[in-house]
């Protein structure tokens, strides 16, 4: 079973942390969807027949398409791909889901639209001046319940923490509202400062105050003893959930299967190769209108394709399976990569390594350490 993801780049202002390829100019969003529909039937055969277990609409805020957008785009791959759909997220800003808008987005719902993937970050106005966001923290907590009341009981939330606004009684609040909203699901971030962002930009010329990554690491621990106290399950380091509420689209990522992705800058992958699309909207158009795909390649070899696997497995809470079939070929090297990690950070059950609490503070270190030499 694979899955679809579609990148929407419009975006209403732009997040001073976002690295992702987004555009706030609304100038080419009808050549940008005539261009999407093209490529997802250009590109039909891709899956050679594999049925289609999620849709993820992504970006950017792929509410920000007029809903007609979207449903021709969602028909358009119902028409082109074999589905069997049993979860479709979008993702939204609080600002955009408006008691029109659901409405009109409820027409997905007869689509299969399960799954809200909420942009919220901070419960406290100060945070979301510090990140540029466009809502408020009061429009947040009005379009969970507006959400909600539309019928929407799966509900994805973003928090970010470690901001230098968020002190910890502010974050142990947000916590307490992601409960008190009856949220089955939240991701949860710590903010990193990439250097293409114009956060990095301001933080530089000082105009800003930095991270604290030591305050953001007493948050990571707040936020798993608060998990472990209200029954949600540490799933992937970044992402809890009420049992049986994990978000499937993104957790078959992290078990390696196979997607496709559409739009600027959309990734692909399939077997041991990789494809994406250039990050360029007028590109990407400009392509698509002579009948031709700007794809790049990467193609993994069987070593890259286990380091890959050795790194999203062991941020899962089922851990890295030494006996799986990409795996176990490098089993013994792996053991003995393993005697010069910090013994604190891991246990085993039966043959496969987890990540203890302690752990999960440097799982990409831990993953790195055990990477397979080529």
């Amino acid at each position: 079973m694979a899955g679809i993801y579609i990148h929407i780049p419009f975006c209403k202002q732009a997040c001073n942390y976002c690295n992702f390829y987004f555009t706030t100019s609304p100038r080419l969003r009808e050549a940008f969807v005539q261009a999407l529909l093209r490529e997802i039937e250009y590109r039909k055969d891709f899956l050679e027949g594999e049925k289609v277990e999620t849709i993820y609409f992504g970006g950017g805020t792929p509410t920000h398409l007029p809903v007609n957008d979207l449903l021709a785009i969602t028909e358009s791959i119902f028409k082109h791909f074999s589905c069997s759909i049993s979860e479709f997220t979008i993702e939204a800003n609080p600002d955009d889901l408006t008691a029109d808008k659901l409405k009109n987005i409820a027409q997905l719902k007869q689509l299969g639209l399960n799954r809200f993937s909420i942009g919220v970050q901070s419960f406290f106005d100060a945070d979301l001046h510090y990140m540029h966001r466009a809502h408020s923290a009061a429009e947040a907590k009005d379009a969970i319940k507006r959400t909600q009341d539309a019928g929407f009981e799966l509900i994805t939330l973003d928090l970010i923490y470690g901001t230098p606004t968020l002190g910890h009684a502010e974050w142990a609040k947000n916590l307490e509202t992601v409960a008190a909203l009856q949220v089955p699901h939240f991701s949860s971030y710590a903010l990193t400062v990439e250097e293409n962002t114009s956060l990095f930009q301001k933080i530089k010329k000082k105009r800003l105050l930095p991270v604290d990554e030591e305050k953001a690491a007493v948050q990571f621990d707040m936020l798993m003893q608060f998990a472990a106290q209200n029954n949600f399950e540490h799933y992937e380091i970044s992402n809890f959930a009420k049992p049986g509420k994990q978000a499937i689209h993104n957790s078959n990522y992290w078990k390696g299967k196979h997607y496709i992705g559409f739009g600027p800058s959309a990734h692909s992958f399939k077997r041991y190769e990789r494809s994406w699309n250039a990050a360029n909207l007028k590109t990407y158009i400009e392509q698509l209108a002579k009948g031709e795909l700007n794809l790049e390649f990467e193609q993994l070899s069987p070593i890259q394709h286990a380091n890959e696997l050795v790194m999203t497995a062991l941020r899962t809470s089922q851990g890295l399976d030494l006996n799986c079939e990409t795996i176990a070929p490098y089993k013994a090297f792996i053991l003995a990569q393993l005697e010069q990690v910090n013994s604190a950070f891991f246990c085993f059950e039966e043959d496969t390594i987890k990540l203890t609490q302690s752990g999960k503070h440097f799982a990409d270190s831990v993953a790195l350490g055990l990477w397979i030499e080529e």
